[in-house]
């Protein structure tokens, strides 16, 4: 069942750095960072030091070389409360912005985990192999009906959206069709922040305005890892990337979906 973030904030955040993007999150996490050579073998480098004019051009292309290359492999994490974690794992298309994962809801009290099936676009999100999902839903006048699709939740009139589509729109917005101009990271307050080894890969740490982070691989300058704090949530999510490429992402067909607003009851009764 996934959760609701009371409180969230929805502010623009500015996508690295000028050009306004809805990532829902800002603020940072404070990582051990491991001080040592710069990516162009420079020694004594400060963690904290301005950003180069090569780093900065760097930084400037992160989410045009993500979709350049197509899509990744991810993993994004949200410990959204002190005995529960949210964990998305599977394969976006940053090109066609779609992508599907498992989601695994685990708890420390000793209760199961609650895993799902998602796949998801900025506007939508399909969510199946739920428990009891199918028989409900054939009970309900939707037989073969394996998903239930809903609109995102991310821009919801009251405030709260799930916290399931905050992570999905995160993900789906680090991309850009155009890189960014690299003078706004040489005077914008970006710096240096370390090396680090992330699933095996070196990469670089830089820090960003209020707070977030971002790491990039030391051998081909992709985009490794993004970490941030959900505003008025309190909580950090880590979006991890992997195995930059082309990816082919087919949503359920339509004679395996049913639309969660015709079958509001089966949707609540089992929290999609």
């Amino acid at each position: 069942m996934f959760c609701r973030v009371s409180g969230v904030r929805l502010p623009r955040l500015h996508r690295m750095p000028h050009r306004a993007r809805r990532l829902l999150v800002t603020a940072g996490l404070g990582l051990a960072l491991v001080g040592g050579c710069t990516s162009d073998g420079t020694t004594g480098r400060a963690v904290g030091d301005p950003v180069t004019e090569d780093e900065a051009r760097t930084l400037a292309g992160l989410l045009e070389r993500n979709r350049e290359r197509g899509g990744a492999d991810f993993v994004v994490t949200a410990p959204y409360a002190e005995d529960r974690l949210l964990t998305l794992t599977g394969a976006v298309d940053f090109r066609e912005r779609v992508g599907h994962a498992q989601a695994v809801t685990s708890f420390d009290d000793g209760r199961p985990d609650d895993v799902r099936t998602l796949f998801f676009t900025p506007e939508e999100i399909w969510v199946g192999d739920v428990a009891g999902l199918a028989d409900a839903l054939a009970a309900d006048g939707a037989p073969g009906a394996a998903y239930l699709r809903r609109p995102t939740t991310s821009g919801s009139e009251d405030g709260t959206p799930l916290l399931v589509d905050v992570l999905t729109e995160v993900l789906l917005n680090l991309s850009a069709r155009r890189a960014d101009d690299p003078r706004a990271f040489v005077d914008g307050g970006y710096s240096w922040a370390g090396q680090r080894s992330i699933d095996s890969r070196l990469t670089t740490l830089y820090r960003m305005p209020e707070g977030r982070t971002v790491a990039v691989a030391s051998t081909d300058d992709t985009l490794t890892q993004f970490v941030t704090t959900v505003a008025g949530a309190g909580f950090d999510v880590t979006v991890t990337l992997s195995d930059h490429g082309p990816r082919r992402i087919e949503l359920p067909a339509e004679e395996q979906t049913a639309e969660a607003g015709d079958h509001p009851d089966v949707a609540r009764a089992l929290g999609v």
